[in-house]
C-alpha cells in the first residue's frame, strides 16, 4: 500500500512560505534604495533676490557738523574795566541797538599825536571797507535777482519736459548759491558799518575830554548771542574777546571726508543729512570742497588725509527749527545717481577669470552668467549687461552652488 502524500499549503515551497524566502531580497532592495537616496544630490538652500530697475545712489557717507555761516566775535576795542555782562546764549540782538557790553575806560583811551594819526587812518580804512561791502552787496543782489529769474524760467521748461534733470538742478544750485552770497554780503555790510562806528567812536573818545563817558559796545549784526566768553566784571586789555553773535538759523554743514573721496565730490552735489534728530532727512548742496587737506589719526592709529566739504541747506527753516550751531549729522554726499538703473545686490556678483559673474535661478537650477557691471554703492550694483529686469539671482553663493546644480531659495527678497 503506497504512502499517502498530503498536499502542501498554498504559498509554501519546501515547507516554507514564499514571502519568508524573499525577505532577504526585499531587505537588500530597501538598503540599495536608502543608499541611493542618501547619495542623491540634494537642492542647496540659497538666498535669492530679484534684479530690479529703479533709483541707484553712489554716496560718500561721513559725519558732519553744522555751524553758523556768518558769526562775529565782539571784543574790547580798548583796555578798561568791563561791567558784568548779563546776556545769555540765545538772546536776540539787533544791530546798532542792543547794548552788549560797557567799558569804563576812565580816560585810558586818550590818544597822543601818533595814536591820533593811527585812529584817523583806521577810520579811513573802515570807510573804504564799508564802501567795498556796499558794492559787494549790490553785486550779490544783482546776481541773485538774475539767477532767480533764470531759475523761474527754467522751472517752467522743466515742468513741460523740455529741460533735463541735470540742467534744472544746475540752475537751482546757481539760484541758491546766489541767494546765500546775498545773505553773506548783507552780513559783511553790517559788520563793516559796525567797524566804522567803532573806529569813529574811538577817534572821538581819544580827543581831550572825549573819554569821560563809559564806552558802550552794541551788537554789530542782527541775530542771537551764540556764546558769552566773559561774563564777570574785570579789567580787560584791548582786543579781549567778550561775546560771539550771529544768526543761528543761517547754517551750513561742514563734512570731513577722505581726500580720495573729496576728489570725486563736485560743487552742486546733492547731500542727504540723516540722524540729526528730526523725523525726515534734510537736503543740502555742496558749495565748496576746501583745496587744502589735513592729516588726522584714525581710531585705529592710522594716518589719514582728510578734507572739509561745505554744504548749504536747501530745505526751509521750518523743517529744522531746532537745529543749531555745532550739531552733529550723518551726511551722504551723492557723487553719482541714476533714477532708472538696472541693479542687483552686490552680494550676488563675484569675480572669476577676470570678469564678473552671477548665478541665475532657472526653475530649480542655478545657471552661471557672465555680467557686465557699472557703479556700485556697496549694497547695490548697476548691471550694464548679462541680466534682465525680473531675473532671480543667488545672493552670497557658497562653494556648494554650481552651474546646473539644484537650488532651493531659502529667503526670497522681492525688493
Amino acid at each position: 500500500m503506497s504512502p499517502t502524500v498530503s498536499p502542501s499549503p498554498a504559498g509554501k515551497k519546501n515547507g516554507a512560505p514564499i514571502w519568508r524566502r524573499q525577505l532577504p531580497w526585499i531587505g537588500l532592495g530597501l538598503l540599495v534604495a536608502l543608499i541611493a537616496f542618501g547619495l542623491w544630490p540634494r537642492a542647496v538652500s540659497v538666498e535669492s533676490a530679484i534684479v530690479t530697475r529703479g533709483p541707484l545712489l553712489v554716496t560718500v557717507d561721513e559725519q558732519g557738523m553744522t555751524r553758523v555761516k556768518n558769526r562775529y566775535l565782539v571784543s574790547a576795542p580798548v583796555a578798561g574795566q568791563l561791567r558784568r555782562i548779563d546776556w545769555k546764549a540765545g538772546a536776540p540782538v539787533e544791530a546798532g541797538k542792543t547794548v552788549l557790553a560797557v567799558l569804563e575806560t576812565n580816560g585810558a583811551d586818550f590818544l597822543d599825536a601818533r595814536s591820533q594819526a593811527q585812529a584817523e587812518a583806521r577810520v579811513h580804512a573802515a570807510e573804504a571797507a564799508r564802501e567795498a561791502a556796499a558794492a559787494q552787496r549790490a553785486r550779490a543782489g544783482a546776481s541773485a535777482k538774475m539767477f532767480s529769474a533764470d531759475f523761474d524760467r527754467l522751472k517752467d521748461l522743466f515742468g513741460k519736459k523740455v529741460l533735463s534733470q541735470q540742467e534744472f538742478e544746475v540752475a537751482q544750485m546757481r539760484a541758491d548759491t546766489a541767494a546765500q552770497e546775498m545773505r553773506a554780503a548783507e552780513f559783511s555790510l553790517q559788520v563793516a558799518e559796525f567797524e566804522l562806528q567803532q573806529a569813529r567812536a574811538l577817534l572821538v573818545r581819544g580827543q581831550p575830554g572825549g573819554g569821560a563817558e563809559p564806552l558802550v559796545i552794541t551788537s554789530p549784526v542782527n541775530g542771537k548771542i551764540l556764546r558769552v566768553l566773559q561774563e564777570s566784571s574785570r579789567v580787560v586789555p584791548a582786543g579781549f574777546a567778550l561775546l560771539e553773535v550771529g544768526d543761528p538759523t543761517d547754517l551750513e554743514v561742514r563734512i570731513e571726508v577722505l581726500s580720495r573721496d573729496g576728489v570725486a565730490i563736485k560743487p552742486g552735489a546733492r547731500v542727504i543729512l540723516e540722524q540729526w534728530g528730526g523725523p525726515e532727512p534734510l537736503q543740502a548742496r555742496v558749495r565748496l570742497v576746501e583745496p587744502s587737506a589735513f592729516t588726522k589719526i584714525s581710531a585705529l592709529g592710522v594716518e589719514e588725509q582728510r578734507v572739509y566739504v561745505v554744504a548749504d541747506f536747501t530745505d526751509p527753516i521750518e523743517k529744522r527749527p531746532t537745529l543749531g550751531d555745532s550739531y552733529r549729522v550723518e551726511a551722504r554726499v551723492v557723487i553719482w545717481e541714476n533714477a532708472s538703473a538696472l541693479h542687483a545686490p552686490a552680494g550676488s556678483l563675484f569675480q572669476r577669470g577676470g570678469g564678473w559673474q552671477s548665478f541665475v535661478i532657472e526653475g530649480s537650477r542655478a545657471r552661471l552668467r557672465s555680467v557686465k557691471v557699472g557703479r556700485s554703492n556697496g549694497v547695490e550694483t548697476e548691471i550694464l549687461d548679462g541680466l534682465a529686469d525680473g531675473t532671480r539671482v543667488v545672493v552670497y553663493p557658497g562653494d556648494k552652488v554650481s552651474d546646473g546644480g539644484r537650488v532651493e531659495p531659502l529667503v526670497v527678497n522681492a525688493r
